[in-house]
């Protein structure tokens, strides 16, 4: 199975969500700066980047885990690879597309402006992290919920 996490930029919300589905963030606790720095990707995607499907790893279960940035057109991002999984007959069951932005935060979208349109990368990243950290457990929670939808095959 392919799960698509995505979200306006593809550096914040949908790189934790898929971090934490790889096992490279906890779940016990709120992760730390360093942490977050060290996955792929994060706070590093910029405007060339947008609309790319990148591969992030596979999950215990053999799933393949991915990332997208779909700026304003979530709907229509999901519309076109409904119709791309159509057109090439792929079994919907084989993939699950998963929207990480209703986990954003204003901390998240002003540090990830700051960090990624105006290019002050300290500051920015400084607030990202705090955004992070301040909706990490409902990243966490709609990872989870992914996960049990996986594993159970209830798609």
């Amino acid at each position: 199975m392919k799960i698509i996490y995505h979200c306006y930029g593809g550096a914040h919300s949908s790189v934790t969500a898929a971090a934490i589905h790889l096992g490279w963030l906890p779940t016990d606790r709120l992760p730390v700066a360093k942490e977050l720095k060290q996955i792929p990707y994060f706070d590093r995607p910029v405007a060339k980047d947008h609309g790319h499907i990148r591969f992030m790893g596979i999950d215990e279960l053999g799933n393949e885990i991915y990332i997208a940035s779909r700026r304003n057109v979530s709907r229509v991002f999901e519309n076109m690879l409904r119709g791309l999984i159509d057109l090439f007959r792929i079994p919907e069951k084989e993939f699950v597309i998963v929207d990480v932005m209703p986990c954003v935060n204003w901390k998240m979208v002003l540090g990830g402006f700051t960090s990624r349109r105006i290019g002050l990368t300290w500051p920015g990243r400084s607030i990202i992290i705090k955004g992070v950290r301040y909706s990490y457990w409902r990243i966490l929670s709609l990872v989870q919920g992914v996960k049990g939808l996986t594993a159970s095959g209830n798609r």
